[in-house]
């Protein structure tokens, strides 16, 4: 085993970053409002599942489907950036995709396992040993669930108008972050 406090930490914050639970939020809280009920157990624990099986199967996957990482990661730009356009200016991008219930999707991915979050853990990958990204994940994980598991109590405390500015100020974040996802990837591709 190739334990290390430093690539643990390092990988969680990064991980962290990426994942944004925190800037989740607002989605999760119009989420519950749109489908009644967030199963928290059942997303934090598919999102692990799907974040540790990219660990261990992610490039494989890539390469047998015959998508690139750069690739993966300006189709997850794509949705990033609708999403951000849904927050920012209020509008229904996804009208058909309300789910009856949010656990698997929208929640675990591609809201917190998304193209992002993939395509990081395959950079972490490059860089970091397995066990070091695993702890990472479920240490991000813990986090994860704690948020969802309380977002009725967060959306009481931040009230109403609180959750329509932090939708629209992590909106832009959002889709910040989608433009340098499709920046940093998109020249690779061409």
């Amino acid at each position: 085993m190739n334990f290390d406090l430093k690539e643990i930490l390092s990988a969680t914050m990064v991980l962290f970053a990426v994942v944004d639970i925190i800037g989740a939020i607002p989605m999760i809280i119009d989420l519950r409002q749109k489908v009644g009920h967030i199963q928290s157990e059942k997303a934090s624990i598919a999102a692990a599942v799907i974040m540790i099986l990219f660990v261990f199967l992610g490039g494989s996957i890539l390469k047998i489907i015959g998508i690139d990482v750069h690739s993966f990661a300006v189709a997850g730009a794509f949705i990033l950036f609708f999403l951000a356009l849904e927050m920012v200016l209020g509008i229904n991008i996804f009208k058909d995709d309300i789910p009856e219930s949010a656990a698997v999707f929208p929640l675990a991915f591609p809201l917190i396992a998304g193209a992002g979050t993939l395509t990081t853990i395959l950079s972490l990958r490059a860089e970091y040993y397995k066990e070091n990204i695993i702890v990472a994940i479920i240490l991000n994980i813990i986090i994860v669930y704690v948020v969802l598991k309380s977002s009725a109590k967060i959306e009481h405390i931040i009230g109403k108008n609180g959750i329509t500015i932090i939708r629209k100020i992590f909106g832009v974040v959002l889709l910040a972050i989608s433009v340098k996802l499709f920046a940093s990837n998109i020249g690779r591709l061409i």
